[in-house]
């Protein structure tokens, strides 16, 4: 049913689909539809390409300008009122145990045009402080309740991030695309030292199909796949001094770092020095000697120019 509303409309409208999150729905359809686009063109099926590359850009019909957050909207191409950003809205919800603050962010396929879409890079960013630095609050009442993923999110004490909860666990990747990786790092340590813990109560909430490991073992790594089917992943901040992946081709990723501190101050790959905001999977695949030099104070010009940033379906299409 979903995809048909879809197909109509351009986006899911909140009166007609009686199974309603259809803002969580909308988004991922977007990212699907940017995978599927992606299969499309590599089996030359231009006319199919270009009909999901389309649909991809659906996540744009829940944006609102005014507000800054992806909301519910309907058959008239109002936003749904009233609106708490905290919130599920009235006894219907457009988002899946979760609210607007959480959601706002699940462009995966298109940092870039979120990015756009909030006005710019400086906007963007304070706009993603604020999820750290606003209190753990939630409006529970669609619930009735206090619901255990956010009940886990007021005990972990990170602002409105709700790391236990995964639709959010992406976002502190985001500075990768928005010239800012030192608060990546910052934030990526911050989760690892303080919401992991080698105890039987040492998640920091549902573990949910292994999500929750991976996203640890990941990190670990320092890097992430904020975007699946991109062939990249973004990256962060190594957490052990010496790691390796091996590889079912019998090559090795060697993962090794130096230095106190959370902040990359300077990479290195094969050898040679390396700004990027991401690793390329192709690379990775032929074996890769990755080193880190870490540092107790970011370095504000290492992973900010434009090139610098992992994919985004906005930048790929230009």
């Amino acid at each position: 049913r979903g995809l048909g509303l879809l197909k109509k409309y351009g986006y899911l409208p909140y009166d007609k689909d009686p199974e309603m999150e259809t803002v969580a729905k909308g988004l991922e359809y977007a990212l699907a539809d940017d995978c599927v686009a992606k299969v499309a063109r590599l089996l030359g099926k231009k006319a199919d390409a270009k009909y999901f590359a389309e649909r991809a850009q659906s996540y744009r019909k829940y944006f609102d300008p005014k507000t800054g957050f992806m909301r519910g909207i309907g058959t008239d191409g109002k936003f749904r009122e009233p609106f708490n950003p905290f919130s599920a809205v009235h006894r219907q919800d457009d988002y899946t145990e979760g609210n607007a603050w959480h959601y706002t962010w699940s462009v995966f396929h298109d940092p870039e045009g979120l990015i756009r879409l909030m006005g710019g890079k400086e906007k963007f960013n304070q706009m993603l402080d604020s999820v750290f630095l606003l209190p753990p609050v939630f409006d529970n009442s669609y619930y009735g309740f206090t619901i255990h993923e956010i009940r886990e999110m007021q005990v972990m004490n990170m602002g409105n991030y709700a790391h236990g909860n995964q639709p959010i666990q992406h976002a502190i990747y985001l500075y990768d695309y928005s010239g800012q990786p030192w608060k990546c790092q910052y934030w990526v340590r911050q989760v690892m030292d303080r919401l992991y813990t080698p105890t039987p109560d040492g998640y920091c909430g549902d573990e949910d199909n292994g999500q929750t490991s991976a996203w640890y073992v990941f990190s670990a790594m320092g890097f992430y796949p904020v975007c699946p089917g991109s062939g990249q992943y973004a990256l962060g901040t190594p957490y052990f001094k010496s790691m390796k992946l091996h590889l079912e081709n019998g090559l090795q990723v060697s993962i090794q770092s130096e230095g106190d501190g959370c902040y990359v101050d300077d990479m290195q790959m094969n050898g040679k020095k390396y700004d990027l905001n991401y690793l390329d999977l192709n690379s990775l695949r032929q074996g890769a000697q990755i080193s880190f030099r870490l540092s107790e104070k970011p370095n504000l010009q290492r992973g900010i120019l434009e090139s610098d940033a992992p994919y985004s379906f906005s930048k790929f299409m230009k």
